[in-house]
């Protein structure tokens, strides 16, 4: 699994693929940003005009999916050839972020956060399985603000906290992770820090309608039957009545009831499209979906994120709007924060943290030498530094693999100093004890 690199003619390029590195230094070129999509025939003629040959990323074949009876893996990845484009949103006097404390101690201060999440979402599934119709949501709403306020301050901490330590409980996995996604895409459009708490609200609750489906439901979404997809679809509403009884705001209330919605109009449980889907619920929406890919509840369909990527990709003015996919792959990345990646050099990496205008070259802390045996200490290296100061042809991403690949833990591993390769001084495995 992962994408193949290939060097080819500028004159073989189409729309829609992806260019990762140019025959020439970027900085003389009209793309500032290294590594992007092709979207117009305007990018064509320039890339024409500067380059002879450029290399492009192509994700790996996905094998067919077998046919499903229900129908509702259809349901929920189909566009039904239904196209609609609006122009991009703009957000009014957007928010400018700044990293404002270094990775390590944003870690150690969100650590704890992580644990009252699922405090939190605990407590109101408890309610909930007790029949009641109204929960109190003041500390999944607390929780929230916390992890709003230190993704504005540090947008990689507790997305990698998030993906390296492993959690037993899926829905619990799922709904922090969609939660901390949304967060990153809602800072990257310049979302004010109130909105962004409610952005990540909504999310954490998304799925609390789930609650009151039968048992038995909580399985992958092809698997339904067609009868119990018709009981499935109605989880969003559901969820949005539970949480307008409990006193939240109703754009927190309508993340709830939308999430599901896709924008051509082949969503549910109404079946709204484009301008008719609430800001928030989209940008929920598009990063539940993604979630889904590359971290499904059956693991044999699971994509790696370069993967996810390219499907995201495919789905731009279909199910999602085009400016919020290249939003969010602006603010991740190919290879997002806590990716398992193979070098140029063979050696096993997990990105760290990124370059804001350099997303294929972000830090990666190395875990293996060149045999793939773990290393007993991993190390930092600075893949765009490396690269802008060194020309090093094997400073790069050959390969992006799942998560647990080779059974490497990367939460395992300490940070050691050593300054010819942008080494650390902090130790990874002390801020998870």
């Amino acid at each position: 699994m992962g994408v193949q690199r290939r060097k080819i003619s500028v004159k073989e390029l189409e729309i829609g693929m992806f260019v990762a590195d140019l025959d020439r230094p970027w900085h003389e070129t009209p793309f500032p940003i290294q590594g992007f999509y092709i979207r117009n025939q305007q990018e064509l003629d320039e890339l024409t005009r500067h380059c002879r040959h450029v290399h492009v990323d192509v994700a790996e074949k996905r094998e067919s999916k077998a046919a499903d009876s229900s129908g509702a893996a259809a349901r929920r990845d189909s566009s039904d050839g239904k196209v609609i484009k609006l122009p991009a949103i703009k957000v009014r006097n957007p928010h400018h972020y700044e990293t404002t404390r270094p990775l390590r101690k944003e870690i150690r201060d969100v650590q704890p956060v992580l644990d009252g999440v699922e405090k939190a979402l605990d407590k109101v599934n408890e309610t909930l399985a007790a029949g009641e119709s109204e929960v109190d949501v003041a500390e999944v709403s607390s929780v929230a603000r916390t992890m709003a306020e230190s993704v504005a301050r540090n947008p990689d901490a507790l997305l990698w906290l998030s993906r390296v330590q492993s959690r037993d409980d899926y829905s619990y996995r799922h709904s922090l992770n969609i939660s901390i996604w949304a967060l990153l895409l809602g800072r990257q459009l310049g979302l004010d820090p109130d909105v962004l708490h409610k952005l990540s609200l909504g999310a954490l609750l998304s799925h609390i309608g789930k609650a009151r489906l039968p048992e038995g439901m909580q399985v992958p979404e092809r698997e339904l039957t067609a009868e119990q997809w018709q009981t499935y679809c109605r989880y969003p509403e559901v969820g949005a009545r539970l949480a307008a009884a409990s006193g939240l705001p109703r754009v927190v209330v309508n993340v709830i009831r939308y999430h599901r919605e896709r924008h051509n109009g082949t969503g549910f449980p109404q079946q709204v499209n484009g301008e008719h889907i609430p800001l928030l619920a989209k940008l929920v929406g598009l990063v539940d979906y993604y979630e889904t890919l590359i971290e499904p509840r059956d693991r044999r369909s699971q994509l790696t994120p370069a993967q996810a990527v390219s499907r995201l990709f495919e789905c731009r003015n279909s199910q999602f709007q085009e400016d919020l996919v290249e939003q969010f792959i602006q603010a991740v990345g190919v290879y997002p924060t806590g990716t398992i990646v193979e070098l140029a050099t063979r050696e096993v990496a997990v990105v760290v943290s990124h370059t804001p205008k350099r997303r294929l070259w972000p830090s990666v802390m190395v875990l293996t030498d060149t045999d793939k045996k773990p290393l007993q200490q991993g190390h930092i290296v600075d893949l765009a530094k490396q690269n802008e100061e060194a020309a090093d042809a094997n400073a790069r991403i050959v390969d992006c693999k799942p998560f647990g690949y080779g059974g490497i833990d990367p939460s395992q591993y300490e940070v050691t100093g050593a300054a010819a390769r942008q080494r650390s001084r902090w130790s990874l495995k002390g801020l998870f004890s």
